[in-house]
């Protein structure tokens, strides 16, 4: 298989990003894809925080879609960092995988979204977790392995638009009720609403970005 791939035509990424939309904001898609959501945010802090020499102690992935992060000896700026990246996380990894497409990377966008489910499963610390982690591992996996080169373009765009949108979806969805604002909020003065307006310009922005990769290419 070349290591580019022709992208999709900028109607055909709209449809794809259309479908995506409709998935997130129907409540029974939600119910699927809010574990996908929970996976990247989860991950976006582990991620992070392992790369700024925090201790991952363990992820927590729920059957309810909920999760959380623990670190040993959290604390200090770095800390906040890493606290704030985990409602940007599903936009960012969106935003990179539509860089990759942007670039022609299409199919590596599976390859990449299986390596990194294979990082976050190794911090997994719940049965469900662990579980659901390998479904989406496998399933990641099959479509790259077993199925022809349309099909695997076609999911990565799907991966990309979802991923944009699922971010936007669960900042909206959570407000300022969140327990990573009020963990900021106690840790820096700032009240929770600009840690949440923070979240959501971040996740507009990159869907707005990330969009414009996938359709307008042409």
């Amino acid at each position: 298989m070349s290591l580019t791939q022709v992208p999709l035509s900028g109607a055909e990424a709209a449809l794809i990003g259309l479908g995506a939309g409709v998935l997130t904001a129907a409540d029974l898609g939600w119910r699927f894809l809010r574990h996908g959501s929970t996976f990247a945010h989860e991950g976006a802090h582990a991620l992070v925080g392992a790369i700024l020499l925090h201790r991952v102690a363990g992820v927590r992935v729920n059957r309810n879609g909920t999760g959380a992060t623990s670190f040993g000896a959290p604390g200090g700026a770095r800390w906040h960092l890493t606290t704030f990246v985990g409602y940007t996380g599903p936009s960012m990894f969106g935003l990179g995988a539509a860089r990759l497409i942007e670039f022609g990377h299409i199919v590596a966008v599976l390859w990449v979204t299986l390596f990194l489910l294979g990082v976050l499963v190794t911090w997994v610390v719940t049965a469900f977790g662990i579980f659901s982690v390998a479904v989406a591992g496998a399933f990641m996996f099959a479509v790259g392995h077993l199925t022809p080169v349309g099909l695997q373009i076609v999911a990565s765009y799907a991966i990309a638009w979802l991923l944009l949108l699922i971010g936007l979806r669960k900042v909206l969805e959570r407000g300022t009720g969140t327990a990573d604002a009020a963990s900021l909020a106690r840790g820096t003065g700032i009240p929770r609403l600009i840690w949440t307006l923070a979240w959501l310009a971040v996740t507009v922005a990159t869907v707005a970005a990330g969009g414009s990769m996938l359709v307008m290419q042409h």
